[in-house]
């Protein structure tokens, strides 16, 4: 039988809160076979820590000021990171949950996971193997049985992120550094927004993705 403490697996954590961050640390330094090499507060943070770290394992949340985590983790996945992105996060919705895998994520699951069931995923994730909480593999599921086509007339999810930023109040430049992308980029995604929302500019665009159930 595999001793599967045997391998020391490295993690970074990245989130914004201090508590977690120290719960989790404690956690898995109280464990065999597991070693935190850093800690971010932020998906900016998080990727630079990564990529000059060098872990096994990223356990990434993902609503964080100053960067977010799903463009965190696109931005490790365009720079070929080899760190494995565990996402660990409160939010199991698709305006979370898709964009997060579609960037890159190895697996995802929510922070009432049991320790013994995080640890598992957290050896998974390193040997890159899939995993997902059982409400987000649900939603996965269904999102692949909609009818051919419902999807198409959707927004993709580079543009749901982008209206929840504006839905927020973030500034065109504000979205462009969290997304990782140019102000003329955030521009282009607001022009098919509008477009596919049938809405004339961003107040309009947020009331009718609300009133879809596109945000919230």
């Amino acid at each position: 039988m595999v001793d599967e403490t045997a391998r020391t697996i490295t993690l970074v954590v990245v989130d914004d809160h201090p508590v977690v961050r120290d719960g989790l640390r404690g956690m898995f330094e109280s464990a065999p076979g597991f070693e935190v090499l850093g800690e971010a507060a932020d998906g900016v943070e998080g990727v630079d820590l990564a990529t000059r770290l060098d872990p096994d394992v990223v356990l990434m949340d993902l609503r964080m000021p100053g960067g977010g985590g799903v463009a965190a983790i696109a931005e490790l996945t365009r720079r070929g990171a080899r760190s494995k992105v565990l996402v660990l996060t409160t939010y199991d919705t698709d305006s979370d949950t898709l964009p997060a895998i579609e960037a890159g994520a190895t697996g995802y699951l929510l922070k009432d996971a049991p320790r013994d069931e995080l640890f598992s995923a957290v050896r998974a994730a390193a040997d890159g193997r899939t995993v997902l909480s059982p409400a987000v593999a649900s939603r996965l599921i269904n999102r692949v049985r909609m009818p051919a086509g419902a999807a198409d007339q959707s927004l993709s999810a580079r543009e749901r992120q982008v209206l929840e930023l504006v839905a927020k109040g973030t500034s065109n430049r504000e979205i462009a550094a969290e997304l990782f992308i140019s102000e003329a980029t955030v521009k282009t995604h607001l022009t098919h927004i509008f477009g596919k929302l049938d809405a004339k500019d961003r107040a309009a665009a947020v009331a009718v993705a609300y009133d879809r159930g596109i945000l919230g």
